[in-house]
């Protein structure tokens, strides 16, 4: 993990200015070399931020100075803000939309992908959930989609209520599958009443499914 005391100190603001002179009017190339040498520490201090078990301190670093060049060559020097004000919001965009793309990617799986088991240790996906009038549908679109797309949908479309008993039902908590007794007796209501909002709550995500596809 590269430390702040590795890098070059910053420039002062009298330094950047001589330096983005140089490279937005001159177009010294050995200026910007400069300019994104000396704020590195403001980079590393940026990805410290994000840095977790997932994302690889030096990747970050290393991300974010692409955010710290796209600042340095997009940066108007007649604005009259400080240039690592500026770089911050650019580098901090950079490790971000990087975050999320690698969210994205690790998300996407096949409906048919294991998500959990059921009572009897039986694994099931995404299609047994919804169900098989779903699956019609699903045979006429790519059988493919985020599981965040899932979870997306249930706090979009279902009420609190819905999304508590299809995430039990269907293993989606940590408490994993539950029947609808089971259900019944942890909210304290009566087992028909939970198969009637399952049933209208599956309705729903089969119809916005539907809808989308």
């Amino acid at each position: 993990m590269a430390a702040l005391k590795s890098f070059e100190k910053p420039l002062t603001p009298e330094e950047e200015i001589e330096y983005l002179t140089k490279f937005k009017i001159e177009n010294d190339k050995s200026a910007k070399d400069t300019l994104i040498e000396r704020n590195m520490r403001l980079v590393a201090y940026i990805a410290k931020k994000y840095n977790n078990s997932t994302e690889d301190q030096d990747d970050l670093i290393s991300i974010g100075t692409i955010g710290l060049i796209k600042a340095i060559e997009t940066y108007n020097i007649d604005k009259g803000t400080r240039l690592a004000t500026y770089a911050s919001r650019c580098i901090e965009n950079e490790i971000l939309m990087n975050i999320r793309s690698n969210k994205k990617n690790k998300s996407q799986v096949s409906l048919q992908d294991p998500i959990g088991t059921d009572k009897e240790g039986n694994e099931i996906s995404l299609l047994d959930i919804l169900g098989t009038d779903v699956n019609y549908v699903l045979d006429e679109v790519e059988l493919k989609v985020q599981v965040g797309k899932l979870y997306e949908q249930l706090n979009k479309i279902l009420t609190p209520r819905e999304r508590e008993i299809v995430q039990l039902r269907y293993g989606l908590t940590p408490y994993g599958y539950k029947t609808q007794r089971e259900i019944a007796q942890r909210l304290d209501i009566s087992r028909s009443y939970v198969s009637r909002i399952e049933k209208k709550a599956l309705k729903k995500l089969e119809k916005e499914l539907v809808q989308e596809n």
